[in-house]
């Protein structure tokens, strides 16, 4: 589950459409998986913005210029509605117990689906009212990150696989195992589909990887060393300020949003 940058330089990232500078670097392929080496490429941070430290952040969605997250942590566990430039919590639907840890969330065709953690269920909400869920499905896995395609639900178990699920009633349609030229890649996280490929934290890393969904290679990678100490070094509390974690993209501005469980910042970024 879940060093050194400045404000609007460039740091690296990987394409994610045809359209934006691909790398100087020849890619090369190892005798491991016989995959290429996951191609790297810019992307510029243009934004810093408050985060509600108390957010065990587990999944993010941009919806209608809204974000929505889904935090962990058992009780404190919850579904809210955030102002993205001010980090104010809007709205906020505590949905944990003392055996339910939310996880990952996504939007699909009007509804908002959110994962637990080991408690094998999938609270389903209408986008116009997260407080009652109108749906609850069995999942037989550990639920970390979701996201979805035009047709499935894609959903990761802290494994090297990646599900592809039908929405309707929750069976399994098909597995890729994600996999760069190394071999699997494990403890796949939060995932966000941003121009057709998953973009997923790996837990307890400092990078985000890109997978082709269609084989689940992982095709390309960003690395994000020492953010907390570049932006924040002073508001970090030991044993608190957790790991980098969380994923949003609005399709409209082109902008992707970054951040980590209970870190006090946001970070808006657009591609090159």
């Amino acid at each position: 589950m879940k060093k050194y940058l400045l404000l609007a330089v460039s740091i690296l990232f990987f394409a994610c459409n045809g359209n934006e500078s691909q790398p100087e670097e020849t890619a090369t392929v190892t005798t491991g998986t016989g995959l290429a080496v996951p191609q790297i490429i810019n992307l510029n941070i243009i934004g810093i913005y408050p985060h509600d430290t108390s957010a065990y952040t587990q999944g993010l969605e941009i919806y209608k210029g809204k974000l929505y997250e889904g935090t962990g942590d058992f009780e404190s566990s919850s579904l809210r509605i955030t102002n993205i430039k001010t980090g104010r919590v809007e709205h906020k639907h505590l949905m944990g117990t003392q055996k339910i840890f939310g996880e990952g969330i996504t939007i699909f065709n009007n509804k908002i689906y959110q994962l637990t953690w080991q408690s094998n269920i999938v609270n389903v909400y209408d986008i116009n009212n997260i407080d009652t869920p109108v749906k609850i499905f069995n999942w037989p896995y550990e639920g970390w990150g979701i996201t979805h395609t035009e047709t499935d639900l894609i959903i990761s178990d802290g494994s090297a696989n990646l599900y592809f699920v039908n929405p309707e009633n929750f069976k399994i349609r098909s597995t890729v195992q994600v996999t760069d030229n190394i071999g699997p890649v494990e403890s796949i996280n939060e995932l966000e589909m941003i121009n057709g490929y998953v973009f997923a934290n790996v837990y307890q890393s400092d990078f985000i990887i890109k997978i082709d969904p269609a084989n689940g290679h992982v095709v390309g990678k960003i690395d994000l060393p020492g953010l907390k100490e570049q932006y924040f070094f002073n508001q970090i509390v030991k044993d608190r300020t957790d790991v980098l974690n969380g994923i949003a993209y609005d399709s409209i501005s082109k902008k992707i949003y970054i951040t980590g469980k209970r870190w006090p910042t946001m970070f808006e970024a657009t591609f090159n």
